[in-house]
């Protein structure tokens, strides 16, 4: 076990810089312009320092280089940047149980007791990405439901959001957590099931990854990300821990894809980097820009704070996790150390807090670029507040496709005026920064930006798109995928576009996105990844999926 994963960790080597310009030709070069219009060229040359020379049109000459790279007619797009994304927790994810998809409790079940078998030596059974609400009766795993298949050793399995964990007996003795155990403020616990805040009362006793579990997660998320052609992403809740493997990535030639880093908390952002944000390491490969909080919990498990009681369940409003006291000085404590400041914030009374909270403390003011993370639920009287405030809304196109029906049970159809409002959010004047939360959805960015086009699923429902007004163009989409998470990070001189001086960020894909619909769009795949304009992911000699 212990050489797989290393053999995992050593397996994403940069390659050694260019001795020779390289020219980039045969190329249906598509990217967004600094005037937000689609922009086209067929060549780039590339210098030896791995940033764009020169970007060349359809009938323009182009000069002679040493080292071609034919693209063969293919799509060139930029990288993309994913704005929110959790690193380690994809890595790792992928290398332990994988509950992703189940459609019912019984196939749930039979993927715990099949892993269960294949594992005997793991003294704890990790895994994550149940979601009820994909089953027919939509209800949430019990301590008994794990218990009738693993009793002997301790189970901890997480909700696919993050939110919320079932744990079994075993993993409840160890934790000695009985049926006296209260939930503290912000969590609840119901037969095994922890939600948000007491979700530490079971993972504060689950064996942390060692120093070698944490290279090969974040050497096989970097793998997973390269093939989905994203070069770029924010970590949104970096741990000490991960942070010194970043480091240990980045020191050893084994990171590619670039990290925009926010410290999980004040604890972890000042033990990372105690003087403010970091600067740019690695050849702009790693930066702790800020530090991320969390307001409130999450939709699914019904932990989102909302303004009213939630449609489905009246006798409750949801988990707010601060007094607006305690959330202000988390901001206060956060400003006074100059870290840009990113707030998990789901449901319209969380988005509110951080909205007003931002605000009063000067989010306007100067060159800060807070953040709202998700901003799912926004009251529509909150949205003007947060262009005016210069707030940055990152948010996840494919929540919106996974979450509609959901929300419509959760909120009723009468609030929804303000639910996954993209181009309310830009017409109020704030910047869209897009991502996909993975491993809550999938890291490939190409069904969000076909989301934010159609406000469809990958199966094309519902016909004409859920709150067809908040659709977005394919440009804008496109700008909040590359400009804008560049943006979101602080990043836009450095990478985010192909233009001279930056970063030859791109991908080679096999269809044009402007010439396919919403479904066809969905389904790009990813043949070539370049980073500093050398390939670091190919389809042909990548792993199976």
């Amino acid at each position: 076990m212990t050489k797989a994963l290393l053999l995992l960790a050593s397996a994403l080597i940069l390659p050694k810089a260019a001795s020779a310009d390289t020219l980039v030709t045969h190329a249906n070069g598509l990217q967004v312009g600094a005037d937000e219009r689609l922009q086209r060229f067929t060549a780039m040359l590339v210098g030896t320092d791995g940033k764009v020379k020169a970007l060349y049109r359809d009938g323009q000459p182009t000069p002679r280089a040493e080292q071609l790279v034919d693209a063969g007619g293919m799509t060139l797009l930029p990288g993309l940047i994913d704005a929110h994304g959790h690193i380690m927790e994809l890595g790792l994810a992928a290398l332990q149980l994988d509950l992703t998809g189940t459609r019912s409790l019984a196939e749930f079940q039979r993927r715990l007791k099949d892993y269960a078998a294949a594992h005997p030596g793991e003294r704890w059974i990790i895994g994550r990405g149940w979601n009820q609400e994909l089953w027919a009766d939509k209800r949430f795993p019990t301590v008994a439901d794990l218990d009738a298949v693993v009793p002997d050793r301790p189970v901890v399995l997480g909700r696919v959001d993050g939110h919320a964990l079932v744990a079994n007996g075993a993993a409840m003795r160890a934790a000695g957590v009985t049926s006296a155990t209260t939930a503290p403020s912000g969590g609840r616990i119901e037969n095994g099931l922890f939600v948000d805040n007491a979700k530490p009362l079971i993972e504060s006793h689950v064996p942390a990854p060692t120093p070698i579990q944490r290279d090969a997660a974040l050497a096989k998320a970097q793998e997973i990300l390269l093939g989905y052609g994203v070069t770029a992403s924010g970590d949104m809740g970096t741990e000490f821990a991960d942070w010194q493997a970043m480091q240990r990535a980045g020191t050893a030639g084994r990171l590619n894809v670039r990290i925009m880093s926010y410290g999980l908390g004040l604890e972890n952002a000042t033990c990372i980097s105690p003087r403010g944000p970091s600067p740019w390491l690695f050849g702009d490969r790693l930066r702790m820009e800020g530090v991320k909080f969390y307001d409130d919990g999450a939709l699914g498990s019904r932990g989102a704070w909302l303004k009213a009681p939630y449609h489905d369940m009246p006798n409750t409003r949801g988990l707010p996790f601060h007094s607006d006291a305690e959330y202000r000085m988390l901001v206060a404590g956060a400003k006074a150390r100059g870290y840009q400041i990113a707030t998990h914030a789901i449901g319209d009374a969380a988005n509110a807090q951080v909205i007003n909270t931002y605000v009063a403390a000067g989010s306007a003011q100067g060159n800060r670029r807070w953040r709202i993370e998700h901003a799912q639920i926004v009251d529509p009287a909150d949205l003007p507040k947060i262009g005016a405030n210069r707030i940055i809304a990152s948010m996840q196109p494919t929540h919106e496709t996974s979450d509609r029906l959901m929300a419509e049970a959760r909120l009723g159809t009468k609030r929804l005026k303000g639910a996954y409002a993209w181009a309310s959010m830009l017409r109020t004047g704030a910047r869209l920064a897009f991502g996909s939360d993975y491993p809550v959805e999938s890291p490939n960015p190409f069904p969000g930006i076909a989301a934010g086009v159609s406000r469809q699923g990958m199966d094309g429902q519902p016909p004409g798109g859920w709150r067809p007004e908040e659709k977005l163009s394919l440009a804008q989409t496109l700008a909040a995928f590359t400009r804008g998470g560049a943006w979101a990070g602080f990043a836009e001189q450095r990478f985010g576009a192909l233009e001279p001086g930056m970063w030859a960020d791109f991908i080679l894909v096999d269809r044009d996105p402007t010439k396919v619909d919403a479904q066809e769009l969905a389904r790009t795949q990813v043949r070539e990844t370049f980073v500093a304009g050398r390939k670091v992911w190919s389809s042909e000699s990548a792993p199976a999926r």
